[in-house]
């Protein structure tokens, strides 16, 4: 058997990984997206955007998520060892770009609950997952964060809220910032 030549590669732009190419580029992979919430050890609750989540492991549970170093929430969130992440429905775009902005209190005005795990419970979220802290490894100006899940809360079976290529959605134009802002400050 004669091996057959290789095709010509298809044509793609490279360029070095910029801060601005590397948000572009990677807006191309489209992601649910999360609020993490916790409640400082002042009783002060916390929380941000964040569509960096994802389950590492079935046994033990474990979750993952980003977070930036710069935020003002994670800090507090850290220290109190626990924390809730508020997986989004479709048309929370209010509460993304609330908790995705470095403006305003984030909690003000807002009906949310303390759960039985002493995290924050956002309002019609599709699910809650309640964790500890379990491991944090800093990479870049994140940090990487391991949880170990405390439990589970299945609150509705709507669909979910999608970021892709700077927007809300699949195939629609990106929605325009509500009176919060977004995307400035997003863990």
């Amino acid at each position: 058997m004669t091996a057959q030549p290789l095709s010509a590669p298809e044509a793609c732009e490279e360029t070095e990984p910029s801060p601005a190419r590397m948000r572009h580029t990677m807006g191309t992979f489209a992601s649910g997206v999360t609020v993490v919430t916790g409640i400082g050890r002042d009783g002060v609750p916390a929380g941000f955007a964040c569509q960096s989540f994802a389950s590492v492991s079935l046994e033990p549970a474990l979750v993952l998520f980003c977070a930036d170093h710069r935020g003002r929430a994670w800090p507090r969130i850290r220290e109190a060892g626990r924390f809730a992440v508020n997986i989004l429905a479709e048309e929370q775009t209010d509460l993304c770009g609330r908790f995705g902005s470095s403006k305003g209190r984030k909690f003000e005005g807002l009906d949310w609950e303390v759960s039985p795990w002493g995290t924050p419970s956002l309002p019609g979220v599709l699910t809650r997952v309640h964790a500890d802290v379990d491991d944090v490894r800093g990479a870049g100006d994140h940090d990487v964060v391991v949880g170990r899940v405390l439990a589970l809360e299945t609150v509705t079976d709507r669909q979910p809220m999608l970021f892709f290529r700077g927007g809300f959605g699949v195939g629609s134009p990106a929605a325009p910032p509500g009176p919060w802002g977004w995307g400035d400050h997003w863990g």
